[in-house]
């Protein structure tokens, strides 16, 4: 796991399918309480079929692959990980790459970068293998898991799913853009808040290396437009199926919640996925603080802070998160993980636009 931090540059496999969907992989679900008739599946072609069989048998060969690596490395202790270097993690990677699951490849490099992380750095590298180990048990099992979760674990294997309604219209304000960039890809990460539906809705969009996506919505206006989410629980992201007009200046902001309550909206986000690296948050009434070489987002009501994640720190947009406060407390949206929260758009005490900080 990362830190979470926007407009910031990570190492990501395209999330992409290579031979089949996630859809293709999903097996049919039906419910026939109350006397209705199951919704029949889609049709899908018998050579769709027989290349997600294919794959998820690959994957499955990947993940009992990877967990006989985890069980050797933690046979043979942390500090040989260390001492390999990031040579160990890279060729394990491939290893996953080869058996199509880019988002299992991306969570071994994530070790590879954690093994000379600091002084912290085999307790944060035992987190992660656990994690990394829970992944590969729930798509070997999963047949056994509720559907939404079973989505989830697709997901993050690295496979994808298609828009999977219904549909929701509402006057959509852009929270805070950024984007993530390697030498492969550009994506681009739109936070949208929906004024009637009280919905969160995160948009992903794709450019190739060193080219922005096309996908623009400028942070601070809202977008008449309706949003089709993605399966999986609990997960914030949505296509943007139609616009029903150009984005407008509003009035609108994003309810807001303490630190405390951004805390319990994360442990709440871990039980429908134990993989998620941070929840979308608005914090309302907290004040930028200096907190010895860091920052805190310190509760004006309440005895209790944040820290603001290290990645934020050494970026413009907290020194003008902290001018905009001038010692008032402020509404700050941003992502809440286990370093930290990250601050990306804010809002005046008194009426006024948002201001990226990003």
């Amino acid at each position: 796991m990362t830190d979470q931090g926007g407009c910031r540059t990570a190492t990501q496999v395209p999330e992409r399918a290579l031979d089949a969907t996630s859809d293709e992989l999903r097996e049919p679900v039906s419910d026939t309480a109350g006397g209705e008739a199951p919704t029949p599946a889609p049709p899908v072609s018998p050579a769709a079929l027989r290349r997600a069989r294919r794959r998820a048998e690959r994957i499955t060969a990947g993940a009992t692959e990877l967990e006989q690596r985890l069980a050797d490395l933690l046979r043979g202790g942390l500090i040989s990980a260390e001492q390999a270097g990031a040579s160990l993690w890279e060729e394990t990677a491939a290893r996953m790459v080869d058996a199509q699951a880019p988002g299992l490849a991306n969570k071994v490099r994530e070790l590879g970068s954690l093994a000379s992380a600091g002084a912290d750095a085999p307790v944060r590298l035992l987190e992660e293998c656990a994690l990394l180990h829970l992944l590969a048990q729930a798509w070997l099992r999963r047949d056994r898991l509720p559907e939404p979760l079973a989505a989830t674990v697709r997901s993050r294997v690295g496979l994808t799913a298609s828009p999977d309604g219904p549909a929701i219209r509402d006057d959509w304000l852009v929270l805070a853009r950024y984007d993530i960039s390697d030498s492969r890809l550009t994506t681009r990460r739109t936070w949208l808040h929906g004024r009637a539906s009280g919905r969160t809705a995160l948009l992903l969009s794709y450019g190739a290396a060193g080219r922005a996506p096309d996908l623009t919505l400028p942070v601070g206006l809202a977008v008449d437009a309706e949003l089709t989410p993605y399966p999986g629980a609990g997960q914030p992201r949505m296509a943007l199926a139609e616009r029903f007009g150009a984005p407008a200046p509003t009035a609108v902001r994003p309810p807001g919640t303490t630190t405390s309550g951004a805390l319990a909206r994360y442990g709440a986000a871990l039980r429908d996925d134990p993989w998620r690296e941070s929840v979308p948050v608005t914090l309302d009434r907290v004040m930028p603080v200096p907190d010895g070489d860091g920052w805190q987002l310190a509760d004006a009501d309440e005895d209790h802070a944040l820290p603001v994640t290290a990645a934020a720190r050494s970026r413009p947009g907290l020194w003008r998160l902290a001018a905009l406060s001038g010692g008032a407390p402020v509404r700050v949206f941003g992502e809440c993980g286990p370093r930290g929260f990250t601050p990306l758009a804010a809002w005046p005490p008194g009426p006024g636009e948002a201001v990226p900080l990003c």
